[in-house]
């Protein structure tokens, strides 16, 4: 587990024009200003690790689970404790989100911490399709067969997490497909600064 606090600042990039931007407006009085949430394998060397630091140039608390070490079946009090300290979670959806179960439940909790905390939910699609994510195909439907399969006894877990990642891609967010890489980081940091700093 790593927090990961503010480091030295710099002007922020120029104003993106993108139709799908999310403006974000924070919770000051939060431990953290962003909460990451990513399948380690598919984003920790590429996309989650550029925005990491794109993050602490800007002076942006973030925590990340760096390690993700699933030490049992259910995510860890101190992750819980974390998503509900934070201002604004970002959750990269990557082709094997779906299979962590960890993955799922902090999605759930972020969600639910969206719906009674006015948490900021912002859902990076990053090399898949929305409508997999969606309709729970392609990867995400493997992972769920895997799922019913391995947790019979455990089915309203499961539907609460189907339940959740339909209901994120109802969000504003952004599918990295459209986006050339660097530009969807600069989204993001952008964004944030632009309201923290109001």
């Amino acid at each position: 587990m790593e927090i990961e606090g503010p480091s030295s600042s710099s002007s922020p990039p120029s104003p993106p024009s993108s139709p799908r931007t999310t403006l974000l407006n924070p919770n000051r009085s939060r431990k953290y200003d962003v909460f990451l949430s990513f399948r380690g394998e598919d984003t920790r060397e590429t996309f989650m690790g550029h925005l990491r630091v794109a993050l602490i140039e800007k002076n942006i608390g973030t925590f990340i689970d760096d390690h993700q070490l699933e030490r049992g079946r259910y995510i860890s009090p101190q992750l819980l404790q974390a998503i509900e300290d934070s201002s604004c979670s970002i959750v990269i959806l990557s082709p094997n989100y779906a299979s962590s179960t960890w993955c799922l439940d902090e999605l759930v909790k972020i969600l639910d911490c969206m719906a009674t905390r006015g948490q900021v939910v912002i859902p990076i699609f990053y090399h898949v399709d929305p409508s997999d994510v969606r309709k729970q195909t392609g990867s995400f439907g493997e992972a769920f067969a895997r799922h019913e399969l391995n947790l019979k006894d455990e089915m309203e877990r499961v539907n609460g997490w189907r339940t959740a990642l339909k209901d994120a891609t109802s969000l504003a967010g952004l599918d990295s497909r459209n986006y050339r890489y660097y530009y969807t980081i600069n989204i993001l940091v952008y964004n944030y600064i632009v309201i923290r700093k109001r």
